[in-house]
């Protein structure tokens, strides 16, 4: 079965980062797009950030200039590092690996871990 294990996360203040980080240990890693997404209570899950093996991440306007995604094919892991923290970055962020075939999707998420970032 495909595992995804991320670590990283936790309590920060304001103004201050953290690093998020991702293994897909048994994927045949350089065939997914790699994302982070995130859920706070009550809210829909959204995409935070995507990069691809081709090294184009993207963005949410919400998190642009602030956080970083990044992958290291030879490890099999992203990175989410995370800057200038505010409150409403508070939630679960959740690593996944998506790869689009010609007749389905293989789509695998991680555990997902809480941030919490206080005022």
């Amino acid at each position: 079965q495909v595992q995804l294990v991320e670590s990283g996360g936790g309590l920060a203040q304001a103004g201050v980062s953290l690093r998020r980080s991702c293994a897909a240990p048994t994927l045949d890693f350089t065939a997914y797009v790699m994302a982070w997404f995130r859920q706070a209570p009550g809210k829909q899950r959204e995409l935070v950030a995507a990069i691809s093996s081709a090294l184009m991440p993207k963005y949410d306007d919400s998190v642009k200039g602030r956080f970083t995604i990044s992958r290291d094919d030879a490890k099999n892991m992203v990175y989410l590092q995370m800057d200038s923290l505010k409150p409403e970055d508070t939630a679960v962020y959740i690593c996944n690996a998506q790869r689009t075939l010609t007749s389905s999707v293989l789509d695998y998420w991680g555990q997902g871990t809480q941030v919490t970032v206080s005022s």
